[in-house]
């Protein structure tokens, strides 16, 4: 662990959701640029694998004239006056900042609220904030995101132009910003999402070096930075020597309305692009309304239809806390796996069960659980004793608030009474479980190696709404994506957020459509 002094960070795609519009807006230039001036494999698409290569983190001119090259395809460099078009690259690199501008103008430029809070955490504790970008509408950018006034110098495509010093992977743009800062860069961090910014970090001598992998593919980043995390929301600032530094936070802390909207968040999008997409989801509270009585949740029929539509085109599953047969019968149909009793009792689509052998051992002491909070919870109102098949859950949902604490003391008890069984909570509810290594995020886990997913071409989808479902969001947090239905003020693991179950439909809905049309 480094004591730090100062931390510098990249502006899109690190403080700001601009770096997938950046992105759209180079694609829309190059697809057609390329389907003119290019012939057989020159002129396949642009890709997210070519933006991170060839332009991502570098000025706009020189991504031009690398991508190009990197296709075969040689222009003169022209001037910054000259024309949008496609004769120079100067000319193309315009026609993209045109189509930036117009990128930005209809879907506004979005902070990441999670870099927000550990930029305020960082100086909460006296390490300074500094900012660079390769672009030149750098601060028109921060502006329009709400973050200028966080930082203490910045250094961007302006400074660039008028000191003449040369861009990414080269590292002068954040030396310029740690002398203006007066710090060592060996006492400083930088944080990138760009390959050519990682790199320029490792080439300066940063004293630690943090990639954030907006696109779930770590390993680019992986070959210059110390430590690569999803977002901010992985890392935390603790003591370090004397002073403060970072490590990553395990599991990741983000609050959870300061998530992006999953519907229209541009960085979840470019991640569904490639690679296998099956999508795990709890049942109540993700796919249904949470209700007083839970054998009232029953699926909407247009969220029905969105599960069987997409599970024409991806593998679909549900892991509930519920019963196996419960779940099965509250949903009704047989295209999707189901996991009951939080992943111990597993039905797949062609009708196969499975039931885990270490969760059948806890059978007897769940019956004398069982017995024992029957009575003794019979005298407080609202409690209510809900046995399951590897589970006991007691519902509280209409009990007195200051009866609660009464309720929860009685499943403690319970729980140290027997070393078979541990005791968790939800939504109105306490649990007791098995007390083996198993959860939502195992259950995950073994449904990918059940339906034969290779872990190296597939990017797992797990959507739930309790703190039941933090497990299934940790599990996913590397290598998938985890999105939260709920508006409650909390902390999670998941990446992205929806409002509701509605909300989830309307996500499976367009999740379908994306997976048809590939």
């Amino acid at each position: 662990m480094r004591k730090l002094e100062a931390v510098i960070f990249d502006t899109d795609g690190v403080l700001t959701q601009t770096a997938a519009v950046h992105f759209t807006a180079w694609k829309d230039v190059f697809d057609p640029f390329l389907a003119t001036h290019a012939a057989s494999d020159s002129a396949a698409p642009f890709t997210d694998a070519d933006y991170r290569l060839h332009v991502d983190g570098i000025g706009r001119y020189d991504g031009v004239d690398a991508f190009l090259r990197s296709r075969g395809i040689e222009l003169p460099r022209g001037g910054p006056d000259d024309s949008p078009g496609d004769s120079t690259v100067c000319a193309v690199g315009n026609r993209k900042n045109a189509a930036f501008e117009a990128a930005v103008e209809r879907y506004g430029v979005l902070p990441y609220l999670t870099t927000k809070r550990f930029i305020s955490a960082l100086q909460d504790v006296g390490i300074a904030c500094g900012v660079i970008s390769a672009s030149k509408n750098c601060m028109k950018v921060l502006e329009a995101a709400g973050m200028a006034d966080l930082f203490e110098v910045r250094v961007d495509g302006l400074d660039q132009a008028e000191m003449g010093f040369p861009g990414k992977p080269a590292p002068d743009v954040f030396l310029e910003a740690a002398s203006r800062l007066g710090v060592d860069p060996v006492n400083t961090a930088i944080v990138e999402d760009a390959i050519s910014g990682v790199e320029a970090g490792r080439a300066g001598g940063f004293g630690l070096v943090v990639g954030f992998d907006r696109t779930r593919n770590p390993e680019p980043l992986a070959r210059f930075a110390d430590l690569v995390v999803p977002d901010a929301a992985d890392l935390e600032v603790v003591e370090a020597d004397g002073g403060y530094g970072i490590q990553r936070a395990v599991p990741a802390r983000a609050r959870l309305l300061d998530l992006p909207e999953a519907l229209v968040d541009h960085d979840l999008q470019r991640q569904l692009t490639k690679k296998n997409i099956p999508v795990f989801l709890d049942y109540d509270g993700t796919l249904t309304p949470i209700v007083d009585r839970p054998e009232d949740a029953v699926i909407p029929p247009a969220t029905l239809a969105a599960l069987e539509s997409l599970a024409e085109v991806t593998v679909v599953g549900i892991i509930s806390g519920r019963d196996l047969a419960d779940v099965m019968d509250m949903v009704g149909t047989e295209m999707i796996w189901f996991s009951g009793s939080h992943g111990f009792d597993v039905r797949s689509p062609d009708g196969s069960r499975q039931e885990f052998e270490e969760g059948a051992e806890a059978l007897p002491a769940l019956d004398a659980a069982d017995k024992t909070l029957a009575t003794a919870l019979s005298g407080i109102e609202g409690a209510w004793v809900e046995r399951k098949r590897f589970a006991i859950a007691v519902h509280h949902r209409a009990t007195p608030e200051h009866l609660i604490g009464d309720i929860e003391s009685e499943v403690a008890a319970a729980a140290d009474e027997h070393e078979a069984l541990r005791m968790t909570g939800g939504k109105k509810i306490f649990e007791l479980r098995p007390a083996i290594d198993w959860d939502k995020g195992k259950a995950v886990q073994w449904l990918m190696d059940a339906a034969g997913l290779d872990p190296d071409e597939t990017l797992p989808v797990f959507i739930g709404d309790d703190v039941t479902d933090e497990d299934g969001f940790t599990q996913v947090r590397n290598t998938g994506v985890g999105i939260v239905a709920g508006t409650e003020d909390r902390i999670t693991a998941a990446h992205d957020r929806l409002d509701n179950p509605e909300a989830v439909r309307v996500w499976l809905e367009d999740l379908t459509e994306r997976l048809a049309e590939r």
